[in-house]
């Protein structure tokens, strides 16, 4: 029976050590609460850290079995792995530098060390409870590496990863002396998802610049797998935080504080004790509305929930410092015998004490620097049953991209936020439900159910399309195949391209002359009995001629234009016109003036815009606006505008290689043909021939009509040099 395998930092059950004793706590948080249907469901397992150290094998043992009777498998980490894997790399390296607080990262090959034994360390506790076909769910920062180690021994399983903290721009990821490797890492799953678009543009980004990598709708071509990017924003348990809100202890805790608080108004601010927060700035900002409007003065309370977190941690430290400073000063400027300004409370409150809260407060500033999404946002709606209350939100929360009826604020604007929270505190109780009422209703149905859901359920899409589309490796098995019924043919027609397939690309497509190995290969080839080899390329006549032509080889060129049986004459394919390049090579000379390191190949019947030497980014996007200006420009024309590898190429229509190819079959009858290509001009070739013919495509094709592939020109030579013994 197939598994669900959740695999997360930490467990949902937490181990507390309590004088001799252990005790075990469920966690609170969102993901506990979205996946504890799944993880307890048949044989699937929750894989993770408990929480705590563990050095008696006997202790581990009574821990092991206590978590195996609720499906959690753990992982026990020892004291130096905590501190480099998970307060170094993890917190010191990654989290700092994947919110913009690249001030605060550290470095430390150590940690990168650790970061990656501990990867393995998972994987091993993954392998140990999955089988070859298992569904498993990677989730967050700690564990990027995870998804490739998994795929290496679990090359068919499911595998998804979620990140749930923001992805930062290529410029801060390349900071990262491992950013190679984070990337690669994560690229071992399937399917991969991020709270936000911006979020998943950014990493599709880094892809391209660090890997080479380019994405077509959100999808990427890695080695033959096809892997999904997608933005899948995370909601929260509605009817949990509605149904606390509503219960008679949240109601009790409720009164109990509005009677000490009397007829105050009450802003709320909730957060973990960390630098990414911006708890400074919000404090400074209800210091500024006090004293631009002083009306406010004894009107209004903040309310001030601080969760202790790491503040052993030197910026932690001094943050929590800052804060206590700032509180003490503003109530002490403020303060008067019946009003404190800052309520401050420096600890964490159980979900009954948090809903009463969200119940009281008339406003709930939620303004992070920088949040992967913010569910106390969500949460804060959640519990407003009458509707009325105000959301000021930072737009550098995740959760701003949904929340578009919150104030939406720039959080380091303390003027605007200040004046933010004039104008919640005096929006009109229409205005306000209104507002809460389009949330809720969002809130309500992308909640943490349903986010679950789609998830597992596009993964399981994912990995599906990628079976039915998927090409077969041209393994040892297929491979004696093929020599067999080369060896038993009386007439072999081998077709090859050769930018990509018989060569590597390089920046500049005249520095891929053809090497001594090659022009060795190809004499071999030609030399055989009943073989005939032709090399079927976009590249010009002449430059075939230039490199080749003293081969007794047969050339197609500029994707069929140009046709020459070996020894023979060239001859066009059919009668052909090349005037309209005077109206369109302007078009693409614009795109080179605005495109550094781009320029125009021009051949006789066709013209190509080169892009491999621009800037990855900037040359994807020229490519789309010039595919869609030459779209526009040859409607209703003879002509045709062909994507290739980094190339976009205007020719005439009906010519393309697998026409030619046609023709050679037709001049030849072979009862053996082999067809190499590496580009979607080869996937031409490939349709064309017949279902018996060895189609085999170069490099990462996850959605190829050839029956095989291979992974590059090497692998290429490899297999020739087998029909030469």
């Amino acid at each position: 029976m197939l598994k669900t395998i959740i695999v997360s930092n930490r467990l949902p059950t937490k181990v507390l050590r309590a004088d001799d004793s252990l005790t075990f706590q469920p966690s609170e948080g969102g993901l506990a609460t979205g996946l504890g249907s799944i993880y307890r469901r048949g044989d699937n397992v929750w894989v993770g850290w408990p929480g705590l150290f563990v050095n008696d094998p006997a202790e581990e043992q009574y821990v092991t079995e206590q978590l195996q009777a609720d499906s959690m498998a753990p992982v026990f980490l020892t004291e130096a792995e905590i501190r480099d894997y998970y307060e170094g790399f993890s917190n010191s390296t990654l989290w700092p530098t994947f919110h913009y607080f690249t001030q605060f990262a550290t470095y430390e090959q150590s940690h990168w060390e650790a970061y990656v034994a501990v990867n393995e360390k998972f994987c091993q506790a993954v392998l140990a409870q999955s089988g070859p076909d298992d569904t498993i769910w990677i989730h967050d920062y700690q564990l990027l590496l995870l998804p490739e180690m998994l795929r290496r021994t679990r090359p068919e399983a499911s595998i998804g990863f979620f990140l749930h903290i923001p992805f930062p721009s290529y410029e801060l990821i390349r900071v990262l002396p491992w950013a190679a490797e984070l990337l690669r890492g994560v690229l071992g799953a399937d399917l991969i998802g991020f709270h936000t678009f911006g979020y998943m543009r950014h990493f599709l980004s880094a892809v391209s610049h660090t890997l080479g990598i380019t994405a077509h709708n959100g999808q990427l071509e890695v080695g033959q797998r096809a892997v999904r990017v997608d933005a899948f924003p995370m909601g929260i348990d509605y009817e949990r935080y509605a149904q606390a809100a509503a219960s008679e202890a949240a109601q009790a805790h409720e009164r109990t504080y509005r009677e000490a608080l009397r007829d105050t108004r009450v802003i709320l601010s909730i957060d973990r004790l960390d630098y990414t927060k911006g708890i400074a700035q919000r404090l400074r900002a209800f210091e500024l509305l006090l004293e631009r409007y002083p009306e406010w003065r004894e009107q209004v309370s903040l309310i001030m929930l601080v969760v202790p977190s790491r503040d052993q941690v030197a910026q932690y430290a001094a943050l929590k410092e800052e804060i206590d400073e700032l509180t003490g000063r503003i109530n002490s400027r403020y303060r008067t015998i019946s009003w404190n300004p800052i309520q401050y409370f420096y600890r964490s409150l159980p979900l009954e004490e948090l809903a009463s809260l969200y119940r009281l407060a008339e406003v709930a500033l939620v303004t992070p620097m920088r949040d992967g999404m913010n569910l106390v946002a969500k949460e804060f709606i959640a519990s407003k049953a009458d509707q009325r209350g105000v959301l000021i939100l930072s737009e550098r929360a995740g959760a701003a991209r949904e929340l578009s009826d919150a104030l939406i604020i720039n959080p380091t604007d303390t003027s605007r936020l200040a004046e933010a929270l004039h104008d919640a505190l005096v929006m009109p109780e229409d205005e306000q439900r209104q507002r809460m009422a389009a949330m809720q209703a969002l809130v309500e149905r992308y909640n943490i159910f349903s986010w679950t859901k789609l998830f597992l359920n596009q993964l399981a899409y994912t990995k599906i399309k990628q079976q039915t589309l998927a090409t077969e490796t041209l393994a040892p098995a297929p491979t004696t195949q093929l020599l067999e019924a080369y060896q038993a043919a009386s007439q072999r027609l081998l077709l090859l391209d050769y930018d990509g397939t018989l060569m590597p690309f390089h920046a500049d497509p005249q520095q891929v002359q053809p090497d001594q190995e090659l022009r060795l290969l190809l004499r071999a080839l030609t030399d055989l009995p009943h073989t005939r080899v032709v090399i079927i390329s976009g590249r010009d006549r002449h430059t075939l001629e230039q490199w080749l032509g003293h081969l007794p080889v047969d050339f197609i060129a500029e994707h069929g234009a140009w046709l020459r049986a070996a020894g023979e004459e060239w001859t066009t394919f059919q009668t052909l016109r090349n005037d309209w390049k005077r109206e369109l090579r302007p078009v693409l000379e614009l795109y080179v003036a605005r495109t550094a390191g781009s320029f125009i190949e021009e051949k006789e019947y066709s013209l190509v815009w080169h892009y491999r030497r621009a800037d990855a980014d900037l040359g994807a996007v020229r490519a789309r606006e010039l595919l869609n200006h030459l779209a526009f420009m040859t409607a209703n024309t003879d002509l045709q505008v062909m994507e290739g590898n980094k190339v976009l190429e205007i020719k005439n229509a009906g010519i393309n290689k697998g026409a030619a190819a046609t023709r050679w079959l037709s001049y030849y009858t072979p009862d053996f043909v082999l067809a190499l290509g590496d580009d979607r001009t080869d996937e031409d070739t490939f349709r064309a021939l017949p279902a018996e013919a060895f189609t085999v495509r170069v490099g990462s094709a996850p959605h190829s009509s050839a029956r095989f592939h291979v992974a590059s020109p090497t692998e290429v030579r490899q297999l020739l040099r087998k029909l030469i013994v």
